[in-house]
């Protein structure tokens, strides 16, 4: 399957997305902020990054824009619980730098299911966006 960065400031979160996605055999690497993904990503080559927006060192707005720079074959899958307001504005800022599909927290399994079908498999004509308000 595919190999996948998670990027999240809260261990929680990346322990629940890295049991869920070993559960549906993809490999895993995680990184705690910004930063430390486009650390990771110097060293390791992934599929797809699951990045929350709201982070402190290097935010995921900005980790989307290096990695669209620097990684632009990466897909980009990103996440925000919106911090003290909806996370509506920061994922739709998120899109147009190119995250290929957003999820607002909290999501389910069934949410990141749909997204990664969409971000790994494009070419599935019933695939579509995930985004939830």
């Amino acid at each position: 399957m595919a190999r996948i960065l998670i990027v999240d400031d809260e261990p929680d979160i990346l322990v629940i997305l890295d049991r869920m996605l070993r559960t549906m055999n993809h490999q895993t690497i995680l990184a705690g902020n910004g930063k430390e993904a486009v650390q990771r990503l110097e060293e390791n080559p992934v599929d797809l990054v699951i990045t929350d927006l709201i982070m402190p060192e290097s935010e995921g707005i900005e980790t989307i824009a290096v990695i669209r720079k620097r990684w632009p074959g990466v897909k980009i899958i990103a996440m925000s619980g919106g911090g003290r307001q909806s996370p509506v504005p920061y994922l739709a800022v998120a899109a147009t730098l190119g995250a290929d599909a957003t999820l607002a927290k909290p999501f389910d399994r069934a949410d990141l299911v749909e997204a990664l079908r969409h971000v790994l498999e494009p070419n599935d004509p019933t695939s579509s966006p995930t985004s939830r308000s």
